[in-house]
């Protein structure tokens, strides 16, 4: 099916007198007739459902749905993005492994990474993804076990080159995990470049309405586990708290997002509540259709600003002045997002004013949904972040994250000129 009918139809096939609407499965737990058939579900032998933490048929429906538009041979729903982001790692990492990230990414996940889990004793790398080659490749280390990115940074919107980033990991035999919250696999599918884990906060546009707190990863069964079994002794070795079951064996290439759901579910929990996967459900319906209007109110918004004259400077990747302009054309010819960044010729101070004098655009510490907000991470969202690290983020004090809406593009620039003025 074509990403459009993926949207509207993936997932939930009704077979004869089913609900045509998805339903909430709203329970905790389901019955079995007989003992051996429980237990062949708590020993993986069988496929079913018995507990909601480990699987619900509502958020199966969901994660299907998504695992397909990806492209992946499975995908499991997490309680939040930030969820997504830590299962993603961990479901590889122990105490004493390493990570390299990109230093672009999302606050929430800098801090994740490199405060958070080495309190795990999971030490993290961040680098410069504009480095050359040799730059990046001293960072690996013989215990790294992953490189993170996204596809577009949070908030400078700069562009990550999935092909070339790939090709690093897996000469140096580690998997590439791909934040592809802000492109959504309507503009962009990381792996079909190279990459092999891909993860979403589903709370941005994939929702799209701000209603719900999600995540998902997603599995996209590339990468051989069993050829680097050094490295991966927890999908190569047999789990003793599964009778010595060996993930990569018995489930191959779902072997990654299988291990996920039984180790980390089982014992973290973090799972989103099957109401909260139905309303998501819905957003994903008309994924294919906001995408494109707030790719489009998006470059109307940024071309307004760049030739603004209080305005000292944009990020957008649809712009042709853009450094990530060149990289967009390859990876996101489409169209990008609807988010970008910003500054005012001025003091941090008159970015806050500026921001105080919105009238329809919304201060929110959200992105990504239909309707139009503005955040100023330095205050806000990377609040956390030193000045040096908010400098090595690329995060400038006047920096301004938009994210323009589905609204009338005309209102929203509007909205910005008379604050401007």
């Amino acid at each position: 099916m074509k990403k459009a009918t993926q949207c509207v139809q993936g997932g939930w096939t009704p077979k004869n007198g089913e609900p045509r609407v998805l339903p909430i499965y709203q329970s905790t737990t389901f019955k079995y007739d007989d003992s051996d058939k429980m237990a062949r579900l708590f020993d993986l032998k069988d496929e079913g459902y018995f507990y909601t933490r480990l699987a619900n048929p509502t958020n199966d429906s969901v994660a299907r749905k998504i695992a397909d538009l990806e492209g992946g041979v499975g995908a499991v729903l997490t309680s939040s993005g930030q969820a997504a982001s830590f299962y993603s790692v961990f479901n590889i990492c122990e105490a004493g492994d390493h990570l390299i990230c990109s230093q672009t990414v999302y606050g929430g996940t800098f801090n994740l990474f490199g405060v958070t889990l080495k309190k795990l004793g999971i030490d993290c790398t961040f680098v410069n993804q504009d480095a050359s080659d040799e730059e990046i490749e001293a960072a690996f280390r013989p215990n790294t076990k992953c490189f993170f990115g996204e596809t577009l940074s949070n908030p400078g919107v700069q562009v990550f080159d999935i092909e070339r980033f790939a090709r690093i990991a897996h000469q140096h035999g580690v998997p590439l995990i791909v934040d592809n919250t802000f492109a959504t696999p309507i503009n962009c599918r990381p792996f079909e470049w190279g990459a092999d884990i891909v993860v979403h906060s589903t709370t941005k546009y994939m929702d799209g309405h701000a209603l719900t707190v999600g995540g998902v990863v997603v599995d996209g069964g590339t990468f051989d586990w069993a050829a680097h079994a050094d490295k991966f002794p927890g999908l190569t070795l047999p789990d003793e708290s599964y009778h010595g079951l060996v993930y990569a064996e018995k489930f191959g290439r779902a072997a990654y997002i299988t291990k996920l759901v039984a180790q980390l579910m089982r014992d973290l929990g973090s799972i989103p509540s099957p109401m909260n996967a139905f309303l998501l459900n819905i957003g994903l319906e008309t994924l294919h259709l906001r995408m494109p209007q707030h790719c489009k109110n998006a470059q109307a918004v940024a071309e307004f600003l760049e030739q603004h004259p209080q305005v000292a400077w944009v990020h957008y990747p649809g712009l042709k002045s853009d450094a990530s302009y060149q990289l967009a054309q390859k990876y996101l010819p489409q169209g990008t997002c609807g988010v970008m960044s910003f500054g005012l010729k001025g003091t941090r101070e008159d970015a806050v004013a500026f921001m105080d004098r919105l009238k329809m655009i919304a201060i929110v510490t959200h992105v990504a949904d239909a309707r139009s907000c503005i955040l100023h991470p330095a205050s806000h969202t990377h609040r956390q972040l030193t000045d040096e690290q908010l400098q090595a983020a690329g995060i400038a004090s006047d920096l301004m994250r938009l994210s323009v809406g589905i609204e009338d593009k005309d209102d929203i620039i509007e909205d910005l000129r008379q604050a401007l003025e």
